[in-house]
């Protein structure tokens, strides 16, 4: 039996409280996602700005549902075994947060100011950190390099550019929140280990 330390116990509950979450609109019609998709109006000039994270817990339809979970649940659960649950929270978070902001920045520099929703930008920002893990970790993950992670994020953003009604921004803006939020504890944990080396090298 693996340990508590190598469950996917973050992974495993994001899924779950997505669903729920998906169900319980199901019930309440337009309620919830009046209250919590990122519309630009409602942050900005009402100061909603706990939309900025509720939005991540929404979804269109149980097709958008069901392909984020899944890839949030198998990725997610390869990630959070390797970095631990609380830093793999703190990456999701962060980059559902990053998404929505450049989101919201777009949204207003285009003039585009229709109201979007999803688990998305969260999930774009695992693809950051997985990219941030490859080329910056000590770690070797087997069956991971770089170029296989490049291409899935290629193919991933061309889906989304190719599509129609998809927040792409949101997309961009938590790859790049992951990757730099997975790339500065690589580098903070490579330093750790040099000091660890020298100093037990000295005399």
């Amino acid at each position: 039996m693996k340990s508590f330390r190598f469950q996917p116990i973050v992974s495993t509950t994001l899924v779950v409280i997505n669903v729920f979450v998906y169900v319980l609109c199901h019930f309440t019609g337009e309620r919830l996602y009046d209250m919590g998709r990122l519309d630009a109006f409602a942050v900005l000039i009402n100061k909603e700005y706990g939309r900025i994270l509720w939005s991540i817990f929404l979804h269109s339809g149980v097709p958008h549902l069901f392909n984020n979970m899944l890839i949030l649940f198998f990725l997610g659960s390869m990630i959070e075994k390797e970095v631990g649950h609380i830093k793999y929270a703190l990456f999701y978070f962060l980059s559902g947060i990053g998404g929505n902001l450049l989101s919201l920045y777009v949204k207003v520099v285009s003039g585009d100011l229709a109201a979007s929703l999803g688990a998305s930008g969260a999930i774009f920002g695992l693809d950051g950190v997985l990219l941030a893990m490859v080329l910056f970790s000590d770690k070797k993950m087997e069956n991971v390099t770089p170029a296989r992670v490049v291409l899935m994020i290629v193919y991933s953003l061309y889906s989304g550019f190719t599509g129609q009604n998809i927040d792409n921004a949101a997309h961009v803006g938590g790859l790049l929140t992951g990757f730099l939020a997975a790339g500065m504890m690589c580098l903070v944990q490579r330093r750790k280990q040099r000091k660890m080396t020298d100093g037990g090298y000295r005399e």
